[in-house]
């Protein structure tokens, strides 16, 4: 397992964060590190905000993007739900093409239509 303090993961990172700055005045972005890889977190910054999770696993060269509805339970506890998701990303520029996509309201779109197309199934 490569360790998550490795100069080949810290530039790989500081890679994609550097790129995603542009956006730090409409998302908040967080990183974590896990046992088995890494995730970028962008949350944002409005009254009903989307989360996109960029993560990266230390056993595979590919990435994943999830974003989600984040909505409060009770007014108490934040609940995630989840509206698109790709996998199997080779590389950083396919990843930040897709994150552009997504933040311009590619998962949206796609929400809108499943929820259109199970409509008229039904």
């Amino acid at each position: 397992m490569i360790n998550k303090f490795s100069e080949e993961i810290q530039k790989e990172i500081e890679g994609i964060l550097n790129k995603i700055q542009v956006w730090n005045a409409l998302f908040n972005i967080k990183l974590e590190f896990y046992y088995d890889g890494w995730a970028v977190f962008l949350k944002e910054k409005n009254l009903y905000p989307r989360c996109i999770v960029i993560f990266k696993s230390n056993e595979s060269e590919q990435y994943s993007i999830k974003s989600y509805n984040v909505y409060l339970q009770n007014y108490k506890k934040e609940k995630y739900q989840e509206i698109y998701s790709i996998e199997n990303i080779n590389n950083q520029d396919d990843v930040l093409k897709e994150l552009r996509d997504i933040i311009y309201g590619k998962d949206l779109g796609n929400q809108a239509l499943k929820i259109y197309n199970d409509a008229f199934t039904e």
